[in-house]
């Protein structure tokens, strides 16, 4: 550390003054320093002496203030389909004559315009009917331009948000026309008469390309519209802007992947069945396009309307859930045996025999007709009839074999024992029915080969071995509706109306 009394305390000598530093002093000194300013000061102060905000800017009451709009499209920064609205960048452009701001240049300096706060002075209240903002209003309050001649000017920029009805049919392939309607809000066209300008087309000269929408037009109208609430009749100017969407991202992103994993549904008929991978596959592919799906209805709006690309992946999805149910009978087919199942008639019918024909198909010396289809369905039918008659046939002689042993088996008066008539159980005889062809009517043979005999047709009767045949006897005979044997009533009457339904079949 160092004392105080060892610092040096050091000087620097003044530097001496110069004739002309002394002269550019005393200029400076001797003019006013508010003299560059004063004339427009004291223009501002006289314009605004008596000036009156809140009054609208014309000499006769009766008069309407002319104010002339333009619009300058400048960027559609976005466009939000599923809440429908458009945000865009536009700068308005405000023209009005105000009487009361007038000068003479000559007594100001010679000051052709001058720039105002707009909280100083008179402006319409111009809105955007169909605004979406919080605020309603979104234009930046710029400062106001006032030529000496009273021509006021404004051109405030914003932000604009406004609704736009969005038509999502053609999605994504659409074009979209968004409305923007300007106009006073509590002047009517009496008070001020809102016109545009001279050029009426939209300013698009200093427009930046949007990455998604491509701008298509833009223009504006006039329109002069009468309120229900009030009798006056209300100016407003629509500018409306018409956008076409870029496609490219959506084909690249949507629609090639969606044709590309549909197709991988036809590849999954090409899998063979023991691969056991045609129904995950199959599944795969079917969530894959519910995805899609769900990011197409993410983008567009609640709506009953049905988008384009909408039907193309619901038609797309049918087809692929049409394919899991094929796999699946595919599978089911290809895993069935000869010896668990049999082929249907009517699969049968269609797909070897008429589905053959009408595609010109043969065999190999087997030529496929009509005539012959149609012989071979009758034949089958009659097979079928068949096979119907003999099982109720058989069933028939099982009822007749089993009542008449358990009446021999209960009557002692004849002296026969069950088992010297062969019904003993596991040795039952089957004996065949055959068609009096004299008396047209079915008979049944009786269980004794020599009335087999007596009546002129072996009926094919087997017996056991060592089991000795029934004695001739009258009750044993053929049984028909002339000759009953001794039944009970109800019994006989049943086997008499099974008989008439066997004849009837036959």
């Amino acid at each position: 550390f160092t004392s105080t009394r060892d610092i040096k305390m050091t000087r620097k000598p003044l530097s001496p003054v110069t004739p002309s530093y002394m002269l550019f002093l005393f200029l400076i000194s001797a003019s006013d320093p508010c003299d560059a300013g004063r004339h427009e000061r004291r223009l501002i102060n006289d314009l605004f002496l008596h000036y009156n905000k809140f009054e609208r800017p014309v000499i006769n009451e009766s008069d309407p203030v002319l104010l002339y709009f333009g619009v300058s499209l400048q960027q559609i920064v976005d466009l939000d389909e599923k809440n429908q609205i458009m945000t865009s960048n536009i700068w308005l452009t405000l023209d009005w004559v105000d009487e009361a701001l007038t000068w003479n240049t000559s007594e100001y300096g010679g000051i052709m315009d001058i720039r105002i706060p707009p909280i100083k002075m008179w402006k319409p209240d111009l809105l955007l009917y169909n605004s979406a903002n919080e605020n309603f209003d979104a234009t930046f309050p710029t400062n106001i331009i006032v030529n000496h001649d009273g021509v006021i000017s404004q051109i405030p920029p914003g932000i604009f948000k406004s609704t736009c009805k969005i038509d999502i049919t053609w999605f994504p392939f659409d074009d979209q026309s968004c409305d923007m309607k300007f106009g006073t809000w509590t002047h009517h066209g009496l008070k001020i008469n809102l016109s545009q300008r001279e050029d009426a087309a939209v300013d698009i000269s200093g427009f930046q390309d949007n990455g998604e929408w491509q701008l298509v037009s833009a223009d504006s109208s006039r329109n002069i519209i009468q309120y229900e609430c009030c009798p006056e009749q209300y100016i407003d100017i629509t500018v409306t802007i018409t956008l076409r969407r870029r496609t490219l991202y959506y084909f690249s992103n949507l629609i090639g992947p969606c044709v590309l994993i549909a197709s991988m549904a036809v590849l999954g008929f090409n899998f063979p069945p023991d691969s056991g991978e045609k129904v995950t596959l199959e599944i795969t592919v079917l969530m894959s396009l519910t995805f899609f799906m769900n990011m197409v209805s993410d983008m567009q709006p609640p709506s009953s309307e049905t988008p384009l690309i909408g039907t193309y992946f619901s038609c797309i999805m049918i087809m692929v859930a049409s394919s899991v149910v094929c796999t699946i009978m595919i599978l089911n087919y290809h895993h069935r045996l000869a010896n668990t199942h049999s082929m249907p008639p009517w699969i049968s019918i269609i797909f070897l025999q008429w589905l053959p024909w009408m595609l010109r198909m043969s065999r190999p010396g087997k030529p496929l007709t009509k005539k012959g289809i149609l012989l071979q369905t009758k034949m089958a039918e009659l097979e079928k009839g068949d096979k119907c008659s003999n099982s109720l046939l058989a069933n028939v002689l099982d009822m007749d074999e089993d009542f008449i042993a358990g009446s021999l088996l209960g009557d002692n008066t004849l002296g026969l024992q069950a088992a010297a008539l062969g019904f003993g159980i596991g040795t039952q005889p089957r004996s065949n029915a055959w068609l009096d062809v004299d008396h047209t009517r079915w008979s049944f043979p009786s269980k004794s080969p020599n009335s087999l005999a007596s009546n002129g047709y072996f009926a094919g009767s087997d017996r056991s071995p060592g089991v000795s045949p029934l004695p001739q006897s009258p009750e044993f005979g053929p049984l028909s509706p002339e000759e009953p044997a001794s039944l009970p009533g109800s019994l006989e009457r049943e086997l008499q109306g099974i008989r008439l339904e066997i004849s009837v079949i036959a």
